[in-house]
């Protein structure tokens, strides 16, 4: 089974979010088939995408992610700022974090050097915690879209309450993905 490990998002900023898909899609002249929207509905702050697993690793990664949320405290964590991954023509559209950064990326860390502990390869690249609003297909689409975005560096969706992570099945579909989640995990004070 495919799986991650994130923190998701509550309902008004998940709406905020859509909100301003919309605006961005309204605002660029690309074809529907250059750009593939993140439905609202999925959207989520990723700590680590462990993809393909063998289903009796399932309980193992469980435990080490509820251990790992049972040694932090829940915290606020402002979402704002758009940018892209991909150089002057983005792959990837996403929204930022600002406020709260800084104990977004311990627990990150101590997620990652618990998984590592337990044989997960760890990730080369430094973290950057990120909602994904879009995926690009086409370059031309991607230039538009930067261009677009410089508009919104300043731009603030809310804040989230980052007091449960979660781990995550994701079945992908012609329809688009599906996440089911297999196990949700309270931090303190949450």
């Amino acid at each position: 089974m495919r799986c991650f490990i994130a923190i998701d998002i509550d309902e008004n900023n998940r709406m905020a979010l859509g909100d301003l898909q919309q605006q961005l899609k309204s605002k660029v002249d690309v074809k529907r088939s250059d750009v593939k929207w993140v439905k609202p509905g999925n959207i989520h702050l990723t700590l680590k995408f462990l993809g393909e697993i063998k289903d009796e690793q399932v309980v193992d990664i469980c435990n080490i992610v509820k251990e790992v949320a049972g040694r932090h405290n829940s915290f606020e964590l402002s979402i704002e700022s758009v940018g892209h991954f991909g150089g002057r023509s983005a792959r990837v559209l996403w929204v930022g974090t600002g406020e709260g950064r800084e104990k977004l990326l311990e627990l990150q860390k101590d997620l990652e050097q618990e998984l590592a502990s337990a044989g997960w390869p760890a990730e080369k690249r430094a973290y950057s915690g990120h909602l994904t609003l879009c995926r690009v297909r086409n370059p031309k689409a991607g230039f538009k879209l930067v261009q677009i975005i410089e508009q919104y560096n300043d731009f603030k969706v809310g804040v989230m309450s980052a007091d449960s992570i979660s781990v995550f099945q994701s079945e992908l579909t012609p329809a688009g993905p599906i996440y089911t989640v297999l196990s949700e995990n309270r931090m303190q004070g949450s």
